[in-house]
């Protein structure tokens, strides 16, 4: 594990073991880093359609009628 936590070292560390992984590992190393871009790039989808959608489901929700719900 690398013990670093400024990112340029970081950085510099994860090379350094790339340049030392058989060509077939690096197809599997470029696939993870994609899986986890991908991962980023959809929670951040999901937080910003949550955020859209927030001032909605206030009109909808809060409410004099549903305020006993409120208490639940």
């Amino acid at each position: 594990m690398a013990s670093s936590t400024d990112p340029q070292v970081l950085i510099q560390q994860v090379l350094h073991k790339l340049q030392l992984l058989p060509p077939e590992r690096l197809a599997t190393v470029e696939d993870f880093i994609d899986f986890l871009y991908q991962k980023d790039r959809d929670r951040e989808l999901t937080q910003a359609a949550s955020m859209t959608a927030e001032a909605s489901f206030n009109r909808v929700w809060n409410n004099p009628e549903d305020a006993d719900y409120d208490n639940l």
